[in-house]
């Protein structure tokens, strides 16, 4: 009870939150509520935390349980080396920074036998120390008393000291400290090509890095993740350094009292004890701390790419032909029903080299009859714009000739194109070869874009985020907290859409709030056995989905033409009374007071508060009943590319054109504008102001225009910019 107090307090002030939400959040953390659950339902208790802030909560929670733990095995080690003391005793107790507890423990801590280590089993210490107290006016004389052994004269023995004062010097916190302070004032990062290899084709792409330095504190994390990459693969050393000989004078100046022969050898200790020990230690740290820093910040922008992707605007439940694009290997073609089943796939060959055009068109226009198709989705890879542009062409004269004609009041189909990122991937996964074990991968990848265009998220949540392509560096970042980041993204995106009971596959259930693969497995088999499900509290009679799992879970879950009609929205299962008292008071019936908005206009939700049910969840109540269960994300919009743009030849400077948004980097956005290679708007090129987040100004699949400002056809890069478009 007491480290709930202690972490409590830790977080809410470094979060600057109340202590009362903080607290009453761990609580339900403990309790094993999700994020999404305590955000959407427990707003009364945590003040109105959003998930964001709740996930800070958490996270940091975390971080403190692990420096708890490893104050145990500090205090255990220092106890039994029979070192502990009641002052270090409360110093570890009170001490939250992981830094600082290590830097307290360092000297206790079990290491290597050190030169210094060596000196004091040769009985030097006592010489350290007087050489410390720099009150020896001889200390030559005084090291006559040490020779003896493997001590062969006096100039060993004060070496042997000088190492004993070496180590505890840079042992010791303020000697730390100081130096930290340097390294966080004026440290500087370096990256130099290793020579050998600054000629291979390999190496080109560091070139940027092969003799760069900038202070570390403005050293972006793409440039650090990039320095780190091309130093882990053997083409460049990476260095951070700081004014050595400043520092060093500073740290004999904390140590030096006066001048004289004493002084001289505590000097050269200290400046030993800093090139030897304590600058490399402290150049690691900086090493670790700037790329756990750059790692967070690659980070964030790989879970908000991946939340926009996953939050991208669906087509619902059409009947689509898939398309994988291709030109030697031909255009893989599949046709989904209304739910994503598959009904027919077949090869076509519109492109060089095969160029069978007529026959493809013949089979498009065919299948877009038999199967009635509403839309088309095309992959946005190799062929993409050419297979765009063909089946546009194939489809254009509707309705088709005598002996193809579809019915006369069905719509020509809508074409998109989809991100095919991760396609390849769920289509060699266990996942597919389940869905589809008598299919080959190439209509497992044509089915995932069809798929795609009806509803991203549940057809994403099948592939690793890693393998979806939205990010920068993600194979360097920290791979653990990536994963944790990026499941709590995903998790965070199903649970704010809602998921379909009835129709949502095991992949999806999975990530629904206080389910997991064991329950998610355990809803699809029974709703197999059983048929769909018809009320929310059926969820009670799957196996192993006890009343904490229900409760977690059912706000979550949406079951379409339900008896309940609350069943198909987000209102959660324990508040149904309170609705069920409003209707009562309205006169009326549940159903009557979601469709007429005049009776939910006589309704004061200030007579429904209650000690556990306050004015949020009423007021979420009320909004939920205005719309239940509507789909957060945006319309679908189609694209068009410019015509007369098909390859990076085509372009010139200052040509304006139109372009989607492929992917969000800490430094600007890459655009697709139909080339077969996206540009770059930097982020100085975002906008006519000063942009320190593009996120703030351009979001995934975003439509946008820009203008073509430079062409380097050699490394194949175009620069774009977004500077004076009308918004």
């Amino acid at each position: 009870m007491e480290q709930i107090k202690i972490f409590t307090q830790l977080i809410a002030n470094e979060l600057h939150l109340s202590e009362h939400a903080v607290e009453n959040t761990l609580k339900l953390l403990g309790e094993g509520c999700t994020i999404p659950f305590i955000s959407r339902y427990r707003k009364e208790r945590t003040g109105g935390l959003d998930e964001v802030q709740i996930t800070a909560i958490s996270d940091r929670n975390e971080r403190l349980q692990e420096i708890a733990k490893r104050k145990e095995t500090i205090t255990k080690t220092i106890t039994e080396l029979g070192k502990m003391t009641p002052e270090l005793d409360k110093r570890i107790n009170d001490c939250w920074e992981a830094t600082t507890l290590e830097d307290i423990y360092l000297p206790y801590k079990p290491k290597r036998r050190t030169r210094a280590q060596v000196a004091r089993e040769q009985g030097l210490e006592p010489l350290a120390q007087l050489l410390l107290l720099q009150h020896e006016p001889h200390p030559e004389q005084a090291a006559r008393r040490y020779v003896c052994g493997d001590i062969i004269d006096t100039k060993t023995a004060l070496q042997g000291a000088k190492d004993i004062i070496a180590e505890q010097v840079s042992e010791e916190e303020r000697s730390r400290n100081l130096v930290r302070a340097a390294f966080r004032r004026e440290a500087f990062i370096i990256s130099k090509v290793i020579k050998a290899k600054k000629d291979t084709d390999e190496a080109a792409k560091y070139a940027d890095y092969f003799d760069w330095e900038e202070p570390l504190k403005r050293c972006s994390s793409h440039r650090l993740l990039a320095m780190r990459r091309g130093e882990n693969e053997g083409f460049l050393r990476v260095s951070i350094t700081i004014d050595d000989d400043e520092t060093v004078r500073r740290l004999q100046h904390n140590y030096l009292r006066g001048s004289g022969a004493c002084q001289r050898l505590v000097a050269e200790a200290i400046e030993d004890g800093y090139k030897r020990l304590l600058c490399p230690s402290i150049e690691t740290e900086f090493a670790h701390l700037s790329k756990e820093r750059a790692d967070e910040e690659a980070i964030k922008v790989f879970t908000e790419n991946l939340r926009q992707l996953l939050l991208s605007a669906p087509l619902g439940q059409k009947r689509v032909m898939g398309i994988d694009p291709g030109f030697r290997t031909g255009c893989k073609v599949v046709c989904l029903d209304a739910q994503g089943n598959l009904l027919h796939h077949e090869a076509i060959f519109p492109h060089p080299p095969v160029n069978h055009r007529m026959q493809a068109t013949i089979h498009i226009q065919q299948m877009v009859k038999d199967y009635d198709i509403e839309a088309i989705a095309i992959g946005n890879g190799t062929a993409s714009r050419e297979t765009k542009d063909f089946v546009e062409e194939t489809i254009g004269n509707w309705p088709f000739t005598a002996g193809q004609m579809p019915d006369a009041n069905s719509q020509k189909p809508k074409v998109f194109v989809v991100s095919e990122d991760g396609a390849s991937v769920y289509s060699a996964s266990a996942i597919a070869r389940e869905e589809f074990p008598e299919e080959d991968v190439t209509v497992r990848g044509a089915v995932s874009i069809g798929r795609r265009l009806m509803d991203p998220l549940a057809e994403l949540v099948k592939i690793d985020p890693k393998s979806i392509g939205v990010g920068q560096y993600q194979h360097d970042v920290d791979q653990s907290q990536l994963k944790h980041s990026l499941d709590q993204t995903v998790e965070s995106c199903v649970n704010q859409v809602g998921v379909n009971l009835n129709t949502a596959s095991q992949h999806l259930l999975m990530y629904v709030s206080g389910l997991g693969p064991v329950l998610a497995k355990n809803i699809v088999d029974y709703r197999r056995e059983n048929g769909a499900f018809t009320s929310r509290s059926q969820l009670k009679k799957v196996p192993r989905l006890g009343p904490a799992a229900y409760q977690q879970c059912a706000g979550f879950l949406r079951i379409p033409q339900a008896k309940n009609p609350l069943d198909n929205s987000a209102v959660h299962p324990e508040s149904y009374g309170i609705v069920e008292q409003m209707a009562k008071d309205c006169h009326c019936t549940v159903s009557d007071l979601i469709n007429d908005k005049e009776k939910r206009a006589q309704i004061d939700v200030k007579q429904y508060v209650t000690d556990t049910i306050g004015l949020p969840t009423l007021t979420d109540i009320m909004k939920e009943l205005e719309k239940p269960g509507r789909d957060p994300r945006e319309q679908i919009e189609e694209f068009e590319f410019d015509a007369n743009v098909q390859t990076i030849e085509d372009l010139h400077e200052g040509m304006e054109l139109p372009g989607i948004v492929t992917n969000i980097t800490n430094f600007g956005a890459f655009v697709d504008i139909g080339v077969h290679q996206d540009g770059l708007v930097h982020i100085s090129q975002l906008a006519d102001k000063y942009v320190s987040d593009p996120t703030q100004v351009v979001h995934l699949h975003q439509h946008v225009h820009v203008r073509i400002i430079g062409i380097d056809l050699r490394r194949n890069r175009i620069s774009l910019s977004m500077k004076g478009r009308k918004k």
